[in-house]
C-alpha cells in the first residue's frame, strides 16, 4: 500500500473538524473518540507519519509543546488529579491507527482502586511492582464528579 493509500484511509490526515481542539503548523490536538477518562486528548503530526521515532526533531519539538499546552487547558477545566501521557509504536504495543499520535490521558482520584504502576500496566499482570499479578478495578462512577 502506497503513502497516498495510507493517508486516504488515515482518520488522522483528515481528522472530524469538531473535534480538533488546536491547530499548529506541525501538529494538532484532537479529542479522544474513545476516550479512557473525561478529556482524553491526542497530539498528532499533521504529516502522515508511523511513529514517535519517524518523526522529525520539529514535529517532536511542536507534539511536546501543544501537550504542555493541552494540559494547561485541561487543568482549568476538567481539573484532573495527574496525568498519563502514551504512545503506542507498532501493532504488538498496541497501534491501531499507523500514524503516530501521543495520548494525553487526565487522571481522577479513585478511578482505579490502585494506580500503582501507571504505565506498566500495558501488560496488566506485570503493572503493579508492589503487588505482584493484581489488576485494579476500573471505577468509571468515580471519574464522574462535581466541578
Amino acid at each position: 500500500m502506497s503513502m497516498n493509500d495510507h493517508q486516504n484511509k488515515c482518520p488522522f490526515c483528515e481528522p472530524d473538524p469538531a473535534r480538533v481542539v488546536a491547530r499548529r503548523s506541525l501538529a494538532y490536538v484532537l479529542r479522544d473518540g474513545f476516550p479512557v477518562s473525561p478529556g482524553h486528548m491526542l497530539v498528532i503530526p499533521n504529516r502522515h507519519v508511523g511513529s514517535w521515532f519517524d518523526a522529525t526533531d520539529e514535529e517532536r519539538s511542536a507534539i511536546l509543546k501543544l501537550l504542555n499546552q493541552v494540559k494547561t487547558m485541561m487543568d482549568d477545566q476538567e481539573h484532573p488529579d495527574g496525568y498519563n501521557i502514551g504512545i503506542n509504536v507498532g501493532e504488538t504495543a498496541g497501534q491501531t491507527v499507523m500514524h503516530l499520535h501521543v495520548h494525553l490521558i487526565p487522571r481522577y482520584e479513585g478511578d482505579v482502586s490502585d494506580p500503582t504502576g501507571g504505565v506498566r500496566f500495558v501488560i496488566p499482570s506485570k503493572g503493579n511492582y508492589r503487588r505482584p499479578g493484581f489488576v485494579p478495578e476500573w471505577n468509571a462512577l468515580a471519574i464522574v464528579k462535581e466541578r
